[in-house]
């Protein structure tokens, strides 16, 4: 695709990474710990997940590669109708709206996005962690990736949490003390991204539901719905921090993660949602 960078970015390598890791720790880890791999739960459980996680990669490779739709060449809106819904106004100008990059008339809810360098159909938002727009074409395998990724996500923090509460007998103490330790950190790293997922799949699942995109829905609420989304990235933010402490951090560990997580959060995600509504699209 013209104008993109190349597939394995660093954000696509984290989170194949962190798809990797979670399956190591939740499958050769946790459910050894917790159920054994040589019972029948173990194996159903191993299988189950190991499905799951191989779902999340083919729907994410998917969602990487798919082309999130091209404004049709020689596209023309029918200005003598009227009544046609196949084009659109500029509010300011009253004009049609038309694309100086690309030099064409772009369509209802289409965009150009800087980053791709292209008109985008339905475009939502440009996504970095899958180094591609999110569009007409490629939003229904998006959404699938990120309902798969939550179930995955929650049914992993099932199993490392079961497998710490899980005690072993003291003759297997002494070796499962290290595995225990790796769990509790996975559990660490994966708590707030189950629930940053959950809030992301909860959001698009809103926003199907009133017919928007993420740019349609955050230019007409404008700084109000800002707000909101500050407040709901703090509450956030406390509940990530009791998780820490849950998980064993004691309270100034937890309190520094916070200012840390406080920090990366308001500062990349209003960056990421607010900023490129007007500077990654048109």
């Amino acid at each position: 695709m013209a104008g993109r960078p190349g597939y394995l970015t660093l954000p696509i390598f984290s989170v194949l990474a962190a798809i990797g890791y979670v399956y190591y720790t939740a499958v050769f880890l946790a459910v050894p710990r917790w159920l054994g791999l040589s019972t029948a739960a173990g194996v159903a459980n191993a299988a189950a997940f190991t499905a799951l996680a191989a779902t999340c990669l083919a729907t994410y490779a998917v969602a990487v590669r798919r082309d999130p739709g091209r404004v049709p060449p020689g596209y023309v809106p029918d200005v003598e109708d009227a009544e046609s819904t196949v084009h659109e106004i500029k509010r300011k100008s009253g004009d049609l709206r038309y694309c100086q990059k690309c030099c064409h008339y772009k369509p209802p809810r289409a965009h150009h996005c800087r980053v791709c360098k292209r008109c985008v159909l339905k475009m939502d938002h440009h996504c970095i962690w899958i180094n591609n727009c999110v569009g007409h074409e490629n939003y229904k395998i998006f959404l699938v990736f990120v309902l798969y990724a939550v179930v995955a996500s929650f049914y992993a923090m099932i199993l490392i949490i079961g497998s710490v509460m899980h005690s072993v007998p003291k003759d297997e103490q002494s070796g499962s003390d290290s595995s225990r330790t790796s769990i509790i950190i996975c559990g660490v790293i994966l708590s707030p991204l189950a629930l940053a997922l959950a809030v992301l799949l909860g959001w698009h699942i809103y926003l199907m539901l009133q017919n928007k995109t993420t740019i349609e829905e955050l230019e007409r609420c404008g700084w109000q719905k800002r707000v909101e989304i500050s407040i709901i990235i703090h509450m956030t933010l406390v509940s990530m921090t009791i998780l820490f402490q849950f998980w064993g951090l004691t309270y100034s560990a937890g309190s520094a993660l916070y200012q840390i997580l406080q920090e990366m959060a308001f500062g990349t995600v209003h960056h990421m949602i607010f900023q490129s509504l007007h500077h990654q699209c048109d």
